[in-house]
């Protein structure tokens, strides 16, 4: 007798379309061009990309996704979704042909994307079967799929008692949407400009923001520079190792990816920040957007260099630094571990001693 299929952990709502993506050393000036070195295709947009990485770490996942048109890119479509083992089934259209995208990335981490994104494609989000979500653990929606199609979900959700997480994006600076979407989401990954590029007070700025609104775990992510977490009183900084980078398409949604996985499997807060940090920093090393397995990123997350902080009398504390796991930590006595915390010891520097200037007596 055949074993009955394992309902989706993980439910991405969203837009679908193949993406295909350019790797070349610089982006070339206007009216002028330049040598692509790898071409690679995948499935988008985020929702779909980790719906993607989550089944290929061992997470049952689906996909509740626009209609794609009966044609050759549609149809690729649903091929790559069977591929991976992403539930759901693909709804075909007559009515326009499948949208493309295609990213341009250069060595520097600079990407610029073209995308096919309509009214009309986003409404079929509206004619979507969602009985999906009903058994999942968390849903996942995009701000810029449209207010009115991820609202529908969102509430399907709430209805179930399923966890939202929400990809918001630059959105949080809009304070009737925040106020809108507070009550139904339980997890809201942010950026700000002035965090991109590390000014902490800006993150922690808008951390404070949707915690405040109602949110349970704000997400601030800061390209290469990291991310914050806050969660209750608890926040965890993270910066992300210095690594080479080849193509940066889809590295937030690859954070996104390594969170929900240790969400879902109930890891700690910093455990999960640790291995998103981890994932997303390995995937831009390479071009494309297939997975590294999930014993190499933790093998970068132990490396993983993490603050925590705590909210008190209306500001934030350092409680301390960290470059490894804590010594208590049930893998502290792995291999791997051991090793690494070695090479950590050599290559970080050293702090100096503080040595405080003394005045001699004047009656000496």
């Amino acid at each position: 007798m055949p074993k009955k299929p394992v309902p989706p952990a993980y439910i991405g709502f969203g837009m679908l379309t193949p993406v295909y993506i350019m790797s070349l050393d610089k982006l070339p000036q206007v009216n002028t061009g330049a040598i692509v070195h790898q071409v690679s295709d995948y499935v988008y947009d985020d929702a779909a990309i980790i719906a993607c990485n989550l089944s290929q770490w061992g997470v049952p996942s689906g996909m509740i996704g626009t209609a794609v048109g009966d044609d050759m890119l549609g149809h690729y479509i649903e091929d790559r979704l069977a591929e991976f083992g992403v539930m759901g089934g693909v709804r075909y259209t007559r009515k326009y042909r499948t949208p493309l995208e295609v990213n341009v990335s250069d060595k520097r981490g600079a990407r610029t994307y073209f995308w096919q994104r309509s009214a009309e494609i986003l409404g079929t989000l509206d004619d979507a079967d969602l009985s999906l979500i009903k058994t999942a653990k968390l849903l996942y929606v995009d701000w810029y799929d449209g207010d009115k199609h991820i609202l529908r979900a969102m509430n399907e959700a709430r209805k179930h008692r399923v966890p939202v997480f929400l990809n918001f994006e630059h959105g949080h600076q809009d304070a009737d949407l925040l106020k809108k979407y507070s009550g139904l989401v339980t997890i809201c990954q942010a950026v700000t400009d002035a965090a991109q590029i590390g000014k902490k007070q800006a993150m922690l700025g808008t951390a404070r923001k949707l915690i405040h609104a109602g949110i349970q775990t704000a997400i601030i992510t800061m390209a290469s520079q990291g991310c914050m977490v806050v969660q209750g009183n608890e926040i965890i900084r993270a910066y992300a190792p210095k690594v080479k980078t080849v193509d940066a398409s889809g590295a937030g949604a690859t954070f996104s990816s390594g969170f929900i996985y240790g969400y879902l499997n109930g890891w700690s807060l910093e455990d999960s920040v640790r291995f998103a940090i981890a994932a997303a920093s390995l995937k831009v090393t390479r071009s494309g957007l297939e997975m590294f397995p999930v014993r190499e990123i933790k093998g970068l997350a132990h490396t993983v260099r993490v603050e925590r902080m705590q909210f008190r009398d209306n500001q934030f504390v350092k409680i301390r630094e960290m470059f490894q796991l804590p010594e208590d930590h049930l893998l502290s006595a792995n291999p791997l571990v051991k090793e690494t915390r070695k090479l950590a010891a050599k290559i970080l520097p050293k702090r100096k001693t503080e040595r405080r200037k003394i005045k001699k007596s004047l009656v000496e």
